[in-house]
Formats: C-alpha cells, sequence, structure tokens
C-alpha cells in the first residue's frame, strides 16, 4: 500500500514485556522502542530517526532529572544542618546569658545565706531574699554539696579529711564549707567540703 502514512506507536519494555503505558521514572533511553502497530514496513529509515532522537531527548530529561533531585537533596540537608547549628547555638547563647547572670547576683545571694544562717537577716531583707531565691530558681540553678553525699571531684573541691567512724562513710561529704551552684550540666562553682576517709 504505497502512499498510505506510516501507522506507528512508542512502547516502552517494563518487566521484560512492551507495554504503551509509562511505568514511572525509571525508564532508560535503551527501553524506548518505536514499533508499527500495522504490518506495513516503515519507509525511508523514519522509525529509527524518530527512536534515536527520543532516545537522546529522554536521556537528557533523565541526567536533568538527577542533576536537579541531586542540588534539591544537597539545599535539604544545608537546611536541616543549618537549623540543627542555630538550635545548638541558642541553646549555647542562652546558657552563658544564665550562667553570667548568676555569676553576677551569686556574691550577694552568699551573703544574704550567710546571714541566714547567723539569724542576722532583717525583715525588710527576708522578701528580696525570696525574690532571689525564685529568680535563680527559674533560672535552673541547683545547689551543689551536702553532708552525707558521695563526694564528686566534678562538683566538689576537698579542702579536708575528717576521720569515717564507719567504713561505708569512706569518701562521704561530712562538711559542707562553701555551697557550690550549677546551670543545667555547667558547675558555675564546684561547692568546698570536707571529705570522711577511712
Amino acid at each position: 500500500m504505497a502512499g498510505v502514512p506510516f501507522d506507528s506507536a512508542l512502547y516502552f519494555r517494563h518487566n521484560g514485556r512492551m507495554t504503551k503505558e509509562w511505568h514511572g521514572d525509571d525508564i532508560e533511553p535503551e527501553d524506548i522502542v518505536l514499533e508499527a502497530e500495522h504490518n506495513e514496513a516503515p519507509q525511508g529509515g523514519d522509525c529509527e530517526k524518530k527512536v534515536a532522537k527520543l532516545k537522546d531527548e529522554l536521556a537528557k530529561v533523565t541526567a536533568e532529572n538527577r542533576e536537579n533531585l541531586d542540588g534539591w537533596q544537597r539545599a535539604k540537608a544545608d537546611y536541616v544542618n543549618l537549623l540543627k547549628r542555630f538550635e545548638s547555638e541558642t541553646k549555647s547563647t542562652e546558657l552563658k546569658g544564665k550562667v553570667k547572670a548568676v555569676e553576677t547576683l551569686l556574691p550577694a545571694f552568699d551573703a544574704i545565706e550567710r546571714a541566714k544562717e547567723h539569724g542576722e537577716i532583717p525583715e525588710g531583707f527576708a522578701a528580696i531574699a525570696r525574690q532571689l531565691e525564685g529568680a535563680f530558681a527559674s533560672l535552673g540553678l541547683e545547689e551543689l554539696g551536702a553532708v552525707g553525699e558521695q563526694f564528686d571531684p566534678a562538683l566538689h573541691d576537698a579542702l579536708g579529711q575528717d576521720p569515717a567512724a564507719e567504713a561505708k562513710e569512706d569518701g562521704t561529704i561530712t562538711v559542707v564549707l562553701e555551697k557550690g551552684w550549677k546551670v543545667g550540666d555547667t558547675v558555675i562553682r564546684p561547692a568546698k567540703v570536707r571529705v570522711a576517709a577511712a
């Protein structure tokens, strides 16, 4: 049937079978086949040219798609890392601010604590002392050092030893000479203590 236009269709190889349906983005250029829907033979090698052109276009699009995906994944990873770094720096800055505030007010707090221990604090200062204690509590300030507690060189400074009455008291704090303080895991000032030794 000379003069009748060649009727062709685009086929894709999927799981070893030829199909007209596109199955996802995993098509490679060699999977494209242009076949005649009817049994007429193509004229002038048009099919091979069409297939070659389609394969070239698909190869370019696939490469561009992979490049875009790689770029997007790198940008996403950079963004996640930036968020983590920002969060870490924010927490670090917040902790430094708390520590600085506590260090500035600690001498006044110590003076009030010593006055309370000796019963010398005037009634007017009791309210101020409670406010200061509340402010320290809101900053997360924790007291270090208590009699009977196990000695920890990371939290306590041993300034002397006392004989232990029993073997189980060995290494425990017998006297707190000066309270220690910490905010979170940061020790602002270790407690000055005496330790029982067997």
